[in-house]
Order: structure tokens, then C-alpha cells, then sequence
């Protein structure tokens, strides 16, 4: 006789997931290009051992990518600019939206943390802000009940709040930020990339990390390489200053550890 088949189990989703697919909803409603590029990152992968291997605690990859976006973004203000209507909303400073896992006492929560005037901090500041962000504070969990009431009305009910939102710039970077990045590739263990779907103008994907050899000085030597993502709303940035951009980002990482 066979074993019988086991019927499953109902799991209720977790109410926050309305939070995504609202963002999602709006984000496939921009025409968005996505650019895949490798930013080489031998030397700061070398250079994050040899302060492991003297027993203090490296710069994170992701304060690094963080930095090298504000510094590129600063340099072309477009690529962060929202739009309203015919005109767009150009900013001054780089407000990089990324999220945080925070550990609470019986769960954790992930969380958006804006990393502010992100041009103007060194990595290590970047560094230190995010790691004090992932120790949890008492407003964590009234956020997260916050946020899990308002995404509990109906999705008619909250329709309204994002069209609002799209169409107050300074109401949109107070909550979300001017740039998005998200390091969620990061977590596997192969290299390659994600496609992510966002509201901002500019979203930086962060994806997997690979070592390969290059042709260098007539030999081929070991390179290790960030996959990264550069997606942008096509109606306000082109092509060419999106690969600008991406060049900029790839070479900014690549001198990280000088």
C-alpha cells in the first residue's frame, strides 16, 4: 500500500506583506530599464580579511555600496529626481532607503532605514549607523504595529495614501527616501543578479559575489566580482547617463580600499 498523501496545512500571511505588494503594484506602473554590471572588488574584499584576520570588524559591503551610491548620485542629481506631473523634484542630498532585520524578543522584523545626505558620510559612518539601526528599540515594535493596522484596511482604503505619497516629493523622501537600495542578494551563495521592482527613480540591487579569472597585464588572475543591478524609471533617466552612473558606482567600489 502507497502512503497517503499529506493535505497540508492553511498559513495565515503576515499582514506586512500588503505593505510589499502595495510598493510592487505601484512599481510595475513605471517604465523602468534595468542595467546588470560587475563591479570589481578584489581590493576591498582584501582588504576586509586583513582586518578580520587582525580581529577588528571590516566595513560591510553594503556601507560600501551605500557610500559609492551617494557619491555617484551627488555627481548626477537626475537619477534621483521624482517626478509630479511635467515637472520632477531634483534633491541635494542622497537619502538611500535599505532594509534592516531587527531582532526582537520572540521575532525579527525588517524594517526600512534611510541612511541621510549619504554623499556627504564616510563608509564607516554608514557603517556604524546601520549597525546601530539592527539593535532594536522600543519604536520598532509600535511601528511594526503601526504599520500592521494601516495595512489591514481594505487595498481600495490605501490606494489613496500612495497616490498622495507619488505626488509630494518632500512627503515621499521623508518616508522613503531618494534612492532605493537593496542588498538581498547578498545572501547567496553564487553569484548572480536580481531584478528588483521599486518606486524611486533609481534602485541598486545588490547580487551575489563571484571569483573568476581576468586577462591582467598579459596573465589571467583571480577577480572577484559584486553583481550589481541599476534600474531607472526611463521617464526621467536615459540610457546613457544610467551606464554613466553604473561605470562611476563600479569604479568608486573598485577604489574603495585604496
Amino acid at each position: 500500500m502507497g502512503t497517503k498523501a499529506s493535505p497540508g496545512r492553511w498559513v495565515r500571511v503576515p499582514v506586512v506583506r500588503q505593505g510589499y505588494i502595495d510598493v510592487l503594484r505601484v512599481g510595475q506602473r513605471k517604465r523602468v530599464i534595468h542595467g546588470l554590471f560587475q563591479a570589481d572588488v578584489t581590493r576591498l574584499m582584501a582588504r576586509r580579511a586583513a582586518v578580520r584576520a587582525a580581529g577588528a570588524q571590516p566595513l560591510s559591503v553594503t556601507a560600501s555600496v551605500a557610500h559609492a551610491i551617494g557619491v555617484a548620485v551627488a555627481e548626477n542629481p537626475m537619477l534621483h529626481a521624482l517626478p509630479v506631473g511635467r515637472r520632477v523634484r531634483v534633491f541635494d542630498d542622497v537619502d538611500i532607503n535599505t532594509q534592516i532585520e531587527v531582532r526582537l524578543e520572540d521575532h525579527s522584523i525588517v524594517k526600512p532605514h534611510i541612511i541621510r545626505a549619504a554623499q556627504a558620510k564616510s563608509p564607516r559612518e554608514i557603517h556604524d549607523e546601520l549597525r546601530a539601526a539592527q539593535r532594536p528599540e522600543p519604536q520598532d515594535d509600535r511601528f511594526l504595529r503601526a504599520m500592521e493596522r494601516f495595512l489591514a484596511l481594505p487595498a481600495a482604503s490605501r490606494a489613496p495614501f500612495w497616490w498622495y505619497l507619488r505626488r509630494r516629493p518632500e512627503l515621499f523622501r521623508k518616508l522613503g527616501g531618494t534612492v532605493g537600495l537593496s542588498a538581498v542578494g547578498m545572501f547567496g551563495p553564487q553569484g548572480g543578479w536580481a531584478i528588483p521592482i521599486s518606486m524611486p527613480t533609481l534602485m541598486v540591487a545588490v547580487g551575489g559575489m563571484e571569483t573568476r579569472p581576468a586577462w591582467i597585464d598579459g596573465s589571467a588572475r583571480p577577480r572577484t566580482y559584486l553583481n550589481l543591478t541599476v534600474s531607472v524609471d526611463h521617464d526621467i533617466v536615459d540610457g546613457a547617463p544610467a551606464a554613466r552612473f553604473a561605470d562611476r558606482l563600479c569604479t568608486l567600489l573598485d577604489e574603495a580600499a585604496a
